[in-house]
Formats: C-alpha cells, structure tokens, sequence
C-alpha cells in the first residue's frame, strides 16, 4: 500500500504550518494520539523540510509529507528529508513526473476543467481542488466528477470541522485536507492535548462515510 492509499484509508489530511523543528515529533505523536497517522507538512516557513526529517526519523509509521512543493528541487529536497508524498497548490506537470521519478505519489491542485484535463494527461487520477471553498465547495466537485467519473478529489481550502461531513460523503472526495486539527498558534504553544482532542474530534466525524 502506498503513501497516498494511506490518505485515502485516513481520510482527512492536516496542513501542517510548523516554525519550530523542536516541535515536529510532538506534533506527530499528538495527532497520532487523537488517531490521525498522517500530516502535509508544507513548505511556507523555512523549517518545513528539516520537519519533515524530523517527523520521518522520530515516528517511521506516521505518513509525513510535503505541501506548497512548487518546484523540481524542492521534491528532491523533501524525498532526501523523508516525504512520502506530496502536495502542491497548482498544477506543474514537472513537479509530477519527477515526484514520480523519486518514487513519491503527487497531488497537484487543480481549480478548473482545463486544469483537470491536463492532470488527466499526465496520467494522474487523485487531485487536490484548491482552493475548494472559494471555488463552490462541494458542487463545483461533484459538477467536475460528471465529465471526469475516475477522478477523486481532495479538497482544500476553507474545509473545516462544519463542513467537511459533506465533503466525506462524497463518492468523488478520497480525503479532505486542512488546518483546524492543529493549526500554527497551538504548535507554536505546545497544547498537544487541544491537538490531539481536535484530532479525535475530526476522526468522528468519518462515522458513516466510506474509504473511496
């Protein structure tokens, strides 16, 4: 089983904006704690990558991976650090091929039918939508899946505790992805204990939907 069919037995993702490295491997253990084995840490502070080593060498069994990865090096730089997947904002075709060449899965946003199409060709069936709220949220998934049935989706974007239900009973959604499970001032704080009760809290709200 691979990283992404991890997310997809998971299904929900955190985004994982970290300014202290010191903090990574409590962080994974806090939301391993509420149940939650996986985590997008993603590149917006210059900590991002030496978490993920962080992450990958303190807890082998927790699924870590990139996010905000916009370029050919930065997936070479997070494969050395330990990610086993990653995540990008948009689509470049580059950065998928050689994710793929590194041996990671890769998830590209996408925020059209054009962009979708050109996902397809690159030989990809999981995408992230992005950003899914201000795009239409759940509608504007399901409007895509019409024309694009074998494609599943992993919103991102404005999802949150209110609204991810809806996004989970979605044949077309494999995961949802956000940050109100362990967002940057309860890192920066320590409060391992709100981070792994938010956890649990969007655990149970998988009751009732189905791995896609």
């Amino acid at each position: 089983m691979n990283s992404i069919d991890d997310l997809a037995r998971s299904r929900i993702v955190p985004v994982i904006v970290i300014d202290d490295v010191g903090k990574a491997p409590d962080l994974a253990a806090a939301l391993d704690a509420g149940g939650i084995r996986c985590a997008e840490i993603t590149l917006r502070t210059a900590t991002g990558i030496e978490a993920i080593r962080a992450i990958a060498d303190a807890h082998p069994g927790f699924t870590v991976g990139a996010g905000t990865v916009l370029t050919v090096d930065q997936v070479d730089r997070v494969a050395d650090a330990g990610a086993r997947f990653v995540v990008s904002p948009g689509l470049e075709v580059a950065v998928v091929d050689h994710a793929r060449e590194r041996g990671l899965p890769a998830v590209p946003g996408i925020a059209t039918a054009t962009e979708l199409q050109r996902a397809v060709s690159a030989g990809l069936e999981r995408v992230k939508f992005f950003p899914a709220e201000s795009l239409g949220g759940i509608a504007a998934i399901e409007a895509l899946s019409g024309p694009f049935p074998d494609i599943r989706f992993l919103p991102s974007g404005g999802v949150s505790a209110s609204n991810a239900p809806a996004y989970l009973a979605s044949p077309a959604v494999f995961a949802v992805s956000g940050s109100w499970m362990a967002p940057r001032e309860l890192i920066a704080s320590a409060d391992w204990d709100e981070i792994s009760q938010r956890s649990a809290a969007a655990v149970s709200l998988l009751t009732g939907s189905s791995v896609r």
